[in-house]
């Protein structure tokens, strides 16, 4: 069985946002829908449902992401402690 990186989605509420994207992008997301609900045996989500939990993926596995927002709040409460204090 495939392993994908994205497991079932879950129904939340959306905030709309309007973006273009290249075909052969939309092509590949259609695709990896079709993967998904087979995988999951859950009917194909719509490509564009793929779209949120994919970047937040992304996000949460990018390490120097992770790194950048760890010291930049380091910066933030070590700043504001020091004004305090």
């Amino acid at each position: 069985m495939t392993k994908l990186k994205l497991g079932p989605l879950t129904d939340d509420k959306p905030v709309k946002i309007s973006l273009e994207l290249p075909a052969a992008v939309h092509r590949d997301l259609v695709a990896y829908a079709q993967v998904l609900g087979r995988t999951t045996g859950q009917t194909a989500p719509e490509p564009s449902k793929l779209v949120v939990p994919m970047i937040e993926r992304f996000m949460a596995t990018d390490r120097a992401f992770a790194k950048a927002r760890r010291d930049r709040s380091a910066q933030g409460a070590g700043g504001s402690a020091e004004k305090s204090g």
